[in-house]
């Protein structure tokens, strides 16, 4: 088995950014709450205990039995983990009277500690913890601290095992990487060998192994990870691979023909299904947003599972599920606990009688990405903005009518080709247009017009859970909107969203 780091969250907002800093190393982690400790075997390196939102004093804060892995294996508590550690040894510990949260800089630095080794007198870390740890229990000593945190890291005489107050995973931590290749690399000894070239091997010998002969059916979206699953599907068993893109009328403008070419130059088995008049036709006169996710999500399963009928023996469904999916879906007590029930987790209704297989549900979508390009695959599909399951139909707020989608249709299309040919789609996370429901006065020549209003949409951000709004030249915007005023029948005023998230949302509804 593959080297592995397990990290135990304890609900913090940050648990999965470490996971994704470790397998910056190149070294395969995995995150499982802290009341669902797995078995630990000899593949398993080390463990991290992530921060929490609870404080230790509380009564009702996690408290895993650790006794199977401290000693036993090398063990890193940062935070939360680290005040555990130490109120579970004997320490004493107090509520901050001001809660610690920010920038700081390391005051002291123990330079023989093998985890802070290399970094830097007054380096930056980022705090975020409200109680402070006043004495260390006997056996501990103090190997870093700040101007206002005595005990910023500590080790445990005789063991491999560590703790620090900071965040080292955020990038306000300076020389955070420095500290975590240090436990990784150094104390925990991983070598650093989980590669795209070495996921890909393992993966599809893994999916000949589980899937043999047996057909496969894939629903492509036409988005990176249903295209890079599909891809190593492909490569593992071949034609048993078939493949499902479903036109539901909620596309982008020329999006269905020009992926269904796409994905045929790949060497795919598609079939294209032109489902526009039935989704449209169930959506007549829904406007709650909850409403249409749920028409169209339950309008697909019912035209997917028609076509995949239609192929004989199928005996695997395949999903382009990936870890944040899996990981948000998992209840952890604690306010990481169930963020969302993902779509791709969990929500395939009985009747369908199919085996799951999900090629990437160990990854983020980032090394996603990479395995795409290891896979050699068009960068117009691996670079491509991320795109909502139920498409525009949760763009156009209130109902939705094919004149409407025609002008989002129309109105998209000019500001994404703008975004590309300025050279500004792939300096932004995700874009779109939204359709307003309300119209607005408007001149056109000598005339009083009264259209409808548009915005537009671009976010920064690295995997959705937080964006700011993307800071578009001015030159750049009066250009699109003027070309949408003037080409798209119908609009006659386009604004911006300068919102961010939170507390707004990426998208409208």
């Amino acid at each position: 088995m593959e080297e592995t780091i397990i990290i135990l969250d304890f609900g913090s907002q940050y648990t999965q950014l470490i996971a994704r800093r470790v397998r910056e190393l190149n070294v395969y982690c995995e995150i499982h709450p802290f009341n669902k400790i797995p078995e630990l075997g000899e593949h398993v390196k080390g463990v991290i205990l992530s921060g929490s939102p609870y404080s230790v004093m509380d009564d009702d804060s996690p408290r895993p039995d650790l006794s199977n892995i401290k000693t036993k294996y090398p063990l890193l508590g940062v935070c939360y983990g680290a005040q555990y550690l130490a109120k579970t040894n004997g320490g004493e510990l107090m509520r901050s009277t001001i809660r610690e949260y920010g920038r700081a800089n390391l005051s002291y630095i123990n330079n023989e500690s093998e985890l802070i080794k290399g970094m830097s007198l007054n380096s930056q870390v980022w705090m975020s913890h409200g109680d402070t740890i006043l004495t260390l229990p006997e056996g501990f000593e103090t190997i870093t601290s700040t101007a206002d945190v005595e005990v910023a890291g500590y080790k445990i005489q005789g063991e491999t095992t560590y703790g620090i107050q900071f965040h080292p995973e955020v990038y306000h931590s300076s020389e955070g990487k420095i500290l975590l290749k240090n436990f990784v690399k150094g104390i925990c000894n991983c070598r650093g060998s989980w590669t795209p070239d070495s996921f890909i091997e393992t993966t599809i010998q893994s999916l000949k192994d589980k899937l043999g002969d047996e057909k496969v059916v894939l629903g492509l979206s036409g988005g990176v990870d249903s295209s890079v699953a599909s891809v190593l599907l492909h490569r593992a068993i071949g034609t048993n691979l078939r493949c499902i893109f479903v036109d539901n009328g909620l596309l982008r403008k020329y999006e269905f023909e020009n992926v269904l070419e796409q994905y045929k130059g790949m060497g795919l088995n598609v079939k294209g299904v032109d489902a526009k008049d039935l989704f449209i036709g169930k959506l007549a006169g829904i406007s709650e947003p909850e409403q249409k996710r749920k028409m169209i999500g339950n309008t697909f399963i019912d035209v997917f599972d028609d076509e995949a009928h239609k192929i004989q023996d199928v005996k695997w469904l395949a999903q382009g599920t990936i870890y944040p999916d899996v990981i948000e879906s998992v209840s952890v007590n604690g306010p990481s606990a169930t963020i969302k029930s993902h779509h791709n987790v969990g929500g395939l209704p009985d009747f369908m009688k199919l085996k799951i297989v999900e090629p990437l549900n160990t990854l983020f979508k980032d090394e996603v990405r990479r395995i795409g390009r290891a896979l050699e695959m068009p960068d117009d599909i691996l670079n491509r903005h991320p795109f909502p399951g139920p498409g525009l139909g949760i763009r156009i707020l209130g109902d939705i009518t094919y004149e409407k989608v025609r002008i989002l249709q129309d109105v998209d299309h000019i500001y994404i080709q703008g975004l590309k040919d300025h050279g500004l789609y792939d300096k932004v996370w995700q874009a779109g247009a939204i359709l307003l429901p309300i119209q607005s006065v408007g001149v056109m020549g000598d005339e009083r017009t009264y259209e409808q209003v548009v915005a537009l949409r671009a976010v920064g951000s690295t995997d959705g859970m937080t964006a700011d709004w993307s800071h578009l030249p001015y030159e750049f915007l009066a250009k699109v909107s003027n070309e949408i005023i003037n080409r798209v029948k119908g609009v006659n005023r386009v604004v911006y969203d300068i919102s961010s998230k939170p507390p707004a949302t990426i998208e409208w509804e």
